[in-house]
């Protein structure tokens, strides 16, 4: 039955196609490629992206974050208040491993998208990039419709004030809480733009998890988690005005294959997670070093304004999970907190950055469709359960 189904979705970037990235990375230095040509390409793009996401069997689809050089410095080209580059703080499980970082940075696992420093106030310098990333999606959802879209809903990822701090040091602001409280206030315009258009909005958060061992590792946990208060309470009032089912929000440790070693337990993080406004939370919960976390919520109570999208799809190997395994971890959340608070999807993006990515783009889209396959097996043994018990 319809109303049995595990809904699925994805954390929001996809693979881009070879011209997309040229584009971006042309856009990123500065250069101003004809315009006509861009919206060409972008809009292609996001059409196709659409369609792969529906052919897939995707219930809540996203614009594959086309137009995006990465999902957190794309910031830089619509705010006031940034210049320059800044350097790359290097994971702290990395630090441990010098030899494989220095293996990683070799092979090219390092983007190399600019990642500008705050030196003025930060401000809205434009809102046309995000009307037209709205206005991309709307016309490809109205075409997927035409052929028989079976899609539920769009949703389209911004990033949170915590992470633009993350990305983008602060050499302007006296403190940090002004720092996110700027971000967030010039935020707050693409954040409604984005629902009021009718879309889901999801808010990047991986300063929540990543941030602990990345640009915050030289503080101790008590000082990261306060540090992490700083950024909800931005991010909140950023949001205010936003219905809280109309939006979800991405926690994550970071989108590669590493030790992890480093990375703060969910545990730990959660009371500060759970005071953030939004109801749908995408938590990571596939990849070996926070699957076990899903036994946290035997014990924690899932508030009653909050659904779990879990991870239950792997992004940073090349393994193709089992459609049985995908049922597997879908089911043992669902039966925690009911089936109908559980949506699946996957631990992060599939194409975080423009042009770099640990899943090559055939087995993403193989990935996903293995996502979709085990929804519908989770479902069906989650009602024969249900009615085993009448």
């Amino acid at each position: 039955m319809a109303d049995r189904r595990i809904l699925t979705t994805h954390v929001g970037s996809l693979p881009r196609p070879a011209d997309v990235v040229e584009l971006l990375f042309a856009l990123d230095r500065g250069e101003e490629p004809d315009a006509a040509r861009v919206e060409d390409v972008l809009q292609r793009s996001v059409n196709d992206a659409v369609r792969m996401q529906e052919d897939a069997g995707l219930d809540i689809v996203s614009d594959g974050e086309m137009s995006k050089i990465s999902y957190a410095t794309y910031v830089s080209h619509r705010l006031t208040g940034f210049d320059g580059d800044s350097a790359r703080p290097t994971p702290q499980d990395l630090d441990d491993f010098p030899q494989f970082r220095d293996r990683l940075v070799n092979e090219g696992h390092s983007p190399t998208y600019r990642r500008p420093v705050c030196v003025g106030p930060i401000g809205l310098k434009d809102c046309t990039p995000v009307l037209r990333d709205i206005s991309r999606l709307q016309r490809a959802l109205v075409e997927s419709k035409a052929v028989g879209s079976t899609a539920v809903a769009g949703f389209m990822t911004a990033v949170s004030p915590g992470t633009v701090g993350v990305f983008h040091p602060n050499q302007y602001y006296r403190s940090h809480e002004a720092y996110m409280h700027a971000i967030g206030a010039a935020m707050r315009t693409e954040y409604e733009e984005i629902v009021r258009a009718g879309f889901i909005l999801q808010i990047d958060c991986p300063d929540l998890a990543m941030g602990r061992h990345s640009r915050f590792k030289h503080l101790d946990d008590a000082e990261f988690l306060r540090c992490a208060e700083i950024h909800v309470e931005a991010l909140n009032d950023a949001v205010a005005n936003i219905p809280a089912d109309r939006m979800r929000m991405h926690v994550c440790w970071g989108n590669y294959e590493g030790p992890h070693t480093h990375d703060i337990p969910l545990q730990t993080i959660l009371p500060v997670v759970l005071k953030a406004r939004p109801s749908m939370l995408l938590i990571e919960g596939a990849n070996p070093r926070h699957e076990h976390e899903w036994e946290i919520w035997t014990s924690q109570e899932l508030p009653d304004d909050k659904v779990l999208v879990p991870g239950v799809i792997d992004t940073s190997t090349n393994y193709v999970e089992h459609p049985e395994l995908v049922a597997q971890r879908i089911a043992r959340l669902a039966n925690i907190v009911g089936r109908e608070r559980v949506i699946a999807g996957t631990d992060c993006g599939m194409g975080t950055f423009a042009g770099f990515g640990p899943v090559h783009p055939e087995i993403a889209w193989a990935k996903l469709r293995s996502l979709t396959r085990g929804a519908e097996l989770a479902a069906i043994r989650l009602a024969k359960g249900a009615a085993a018990l009448v």
